[in-house]
């Protein structure tokens, strides 16, 4: 069996995809920053290698004796205090990684990209046929759009690129990244005031690591699959977490009220280098409304969602535990 390496273990994503891997009888090779912090997190699960995707030298060490890469660490936060971290993980990093399997010559490169670099209108469809060519409107999203543009790139210069973009994903998994476990957890514990505006799609980790390795095994150079189950409104969501395992729904703060709390503490937050409350990036995602199609996933991978009626009881048991 072909040895992988891996990125972004100790997140939500990459570590539902190393246990899907090794489900399958896949031997791991982890890329961690901390060997303390790895071992803590993933234990005995697979071999770790410290190093870095900003750290170019380190990529090339861990990579030898991997045929098949899965590329899935990013900086998934709304809110940084320099913008520039962005790009220099998100994109500069995903560059390290392309030109390293370029030079290895490895035989898969699983990207996880995300569904922010599709066009798409407000609450509306929308499917992998058209990448958006316009800068999107948080710093998060333009370094994702630009590392997708390096891969595809590199398509040309030999990498065996598949693209995957998951939804905002949540599921029982133990993870230094919480994705939408955050939410949902603070909705059991009575700890969100108001709720925002909008809405997202959402994706159950452990469907996410299938699609992957689904994809890995099967799917020719080249194709993208959008990983999701359903878009809800934040009202949708957090009644479903209430009744699945208590809490209470929150009311929702208006929509000019959240943007004004957001601008006044983005303005602040610059001044101080701490988190505002309403981050714009996170505004701006939720009143996209953005409406992910998995119907190609499901006709050419056999992927299905599990539906969030069954996903979220696990999920609950995993985060009170």
């Amino acid at each position: 069996m072909d040895k992988v390496l891996l990125t972004g273990a100790t997140g939500l994503v990459g570590r539902s995809i190393l246990d899907e891997l090794r489900q399958r009888g896949y031997a791991v090779r982890a890329l961690v920053r901390s060997r303390q912090r790895g071992e803590a997190l993933l234990g005995d699960t697979c071999e770790l290698a410290v190093g870095d995707v900003t750290d170019a030298e380190s990529i090339r060490a861990a990579l030898d004796g991997c045929s098949i890469v899965y590329h899935a660490a990013g900086l998934p936060e709304q809110w940084l205090a320099d913008d520039s971290t962005f790009t220099a993980v998100n994109t500069e990093g995903t560059r390290n990684m392309v030109d390293a399997a370029l030079a290895a010559r490895v035989e898969k490169f699983v990207y996880s990209s995300t569904i922010d670099v599709f066009a798409g209108r407000p609450g509306e469809a929308f499917d992998e046929s058209v990448i958006d060519p316009q800068p999107k409107g948080t710093a998060y999203e333009r370094s994702k759009q630009d590392a997708d543009r390096i891969v595809a790139a590199a398509l040309e210069r030999g990498l065996p690129a598949i693209f995957l973009h998951p939804s905002a994903v949540y599921g029982p998994v133990p993870a230094a990244s919480p994705g939408l476990n955050d939410f949902i957890a603070r909705i059991l514990r009575r700890q969100i005031p108001m709720l925002l505006p909008g809405g997202m799609p959402i994706v159950y980790a452990p469907d996410v690591a299938r699609g992957h390795v689904d994809a890995a095994e099967i799917a020719p150079t080249g194709s993208r699959f959008i990983l999701n189950d359903h878009y809800f409104d934040l009202v949708e969501l957090a009644r479903a977490i209430v009744e699945a395992g208590g809490g209470r729904v929150p009311p929702v703060l208006p929509l000019a009220a959240a943007r004004l709390v957001s601008s006044v503490g983005e303005r602040i937050a610059r001044r101080t280098g701490k988190p505002p409350l309403i981050p714009a990036g996170q505004l701006h995602f939720l009143t996209w409304r953005a409406n992910p199609s998995a119907q190609l996933a499901a006709s050419e991978l056999g992927w299905t969602p599990t539906p969030i009626a069954a996903a979220l009881p696990p999920t609950i048991e995993f985060l009170q535990q």
